[in-house]
């Protein structure tokens, strides 16, 4: 038993992760590879993951899709399979017996786990992304509280409002820093797809879910439409992800004026550095685009009764992290009702025709973005730098 825990002391802590989504298991293979510098590669990961964390090292308990669930209707069919995978992992937790458990995003599953670990499992328990209390469902800060040692937000307004109720909560930094959509090679993109360096580029994100796209594209083609006989030469180009490529694809076929599609990140960003502006569907996009320095207005539309409903329930005035962050609208919004083709164009057309709109937007951006980071670490290596921090709470040691 002896060589066995020496052993484990040489290779480093167990740290216990578990991500149930896409944009988590980015975040949790970037904590991996943070965990791993601040280490010397003297640690040891265990968990669910999916791709992302694969590559860093994680051998998950089983595929992470199958807890990739979103709306209520697709997880009504898939309730018992998942409960069945939080039993699962919760056994798979206590039987390893970590340092820390790290839970990311996704509470339906991971606060679930982090419930049935119970008194079971006496360590660290880490969850990294806040539930959107400060939106709407604030009772969750309490309910978060229960279940967690420490929290790793991504917002700096976001501690007070888990603190007052106990739990300890650090502000990490978000990780649209990390994400090299500041790094976009405009030319290189221009040139590729055989557009002028002097035409003007329009950057249409219509969201990455089916129904944001059957919703967002009608409303972007329609001003497309408008901005076409104001902008000559006006091209397009259109990032969008794997899972809706074939939706767009052929949505935009029937258009007179056909983008660029594409689906990498780094297409994405560099679209977005050579885009004059880009109309996009509210989300983390718009943190991506507000990095990269390309002048905005954000739309969204949903059905009509969830609207109404999301209406009545969210406390916050701006959907654009942005807008939050600075207290006033820097992004143009444009939400539901007012989400139509006539009132995108003429916003976009302000920003393509006023230069001086367009850099007032820039800078407010900029201002935005400083307050989404730390000035002396990146946001994974801070996450792992607490991470590692908590473990030294529980044994005198890192």
């Amino acid at each position: 038993m002896n060589g066995r825990v020496a052993e484990e002391d040489r290779q480093g802590p167990l740290i216990y992760l578990m991500a149930g989504e896409p944009s988590g298991d980015v975040l949790g293979a970037r904590l991996m590879a943070a965990l791993k510098r601040r280490t010397g590669g003297r640690v040891r990961f265990a968990g669910v993951g999916g791709t992302a964390m694969a590559a860093e090292g994680l051998e998950s308990l089983f595929p992470m899709a199958e807890i990739s669930v979103m709306g209520l209707a697709e997880v009504l069919p898939r309730v018992s399979a998942v409960l069945r995978r939080v039993r699962e992992t919760a056994a798979d937790v206590v039987r390893h017996r970590p340092d820390a458990v790290v839970s990311i995003d996704a509470p339906g599953f991971t606060f679930r786990v982090q419930q049935r670990l119970g008194a079971n499992c006496p360590v660290s328990r880490i969850h990294y992304v806040a539930p959107t209390v400060w939106a709407w469902k604030p009772w969750r800060a309490k309910k978060a509280a229960a279940l967690l040692d420490h929290l790793l937000v991504l917002l700096p307004f976001e501690p007070p409002l888990f603190e007052r109720h106990g739990l300890t909560t650090s502000f990490v930094g978000h990780p649209v820093i990390e994400s090299g959509a500041d790094a976009g090679d405009g030319p290189g993109f221009r040139a590729r797809h055989g557009i002028a360096a002097d035409a003007p580029l329009l950057c249409l994100l219509p969201g990455s879910r089916a129904g944001e796209v059957k919703r967002m594209l009608p409303v972007m083609a329609g001003a497309v439409a408008g901005l076409a006989g104001r902008f000559p030469g006006l091209a397009l180009a259109l990032p969008t992800v794997p899972a809706v490529a074939g939706l767009v694809r052929d949505t935009v076929a029937r258009w007179p004026l056909a983008p660029a599609v594409v689906e990498t990140d780094r297409e994405k960003y560099d679209a977005m550095a050579a885009a004059n502006a880009a109309m996009a569907a509210s989300g983390t996009v718009s943190l991506e685009l507000a990095l990269a320095g390309t002048p905005t207005v954000i739309g969204y539309r949903m059905n009509a009764l969830t609207w109404r409903v999301v209406k009545s329930m969210v406390r916050v005035q701006f959907a654009s992290i942005v807008n939050l962050l600075l207290e006033r609208e820097a992004v143009p919004e444009l939400l539901q009702d007012a989400c139509t083709p006539a009132r995108m164009a003429e916003a976009i057309a302000r920003l393509i025709e006023e230069p001086a709109a367009a850099e007032a937007q820039r800078a407010a951006c900029r201002k935005a973005m400083a307050m989404l980071r730390d000035p002396d670490m990146s946001p994974s290596d801070r996450a792992a730098s607490v991470v590692l921090g908590c473990l030294r709470d529980d044994d005198g040691s890192a």
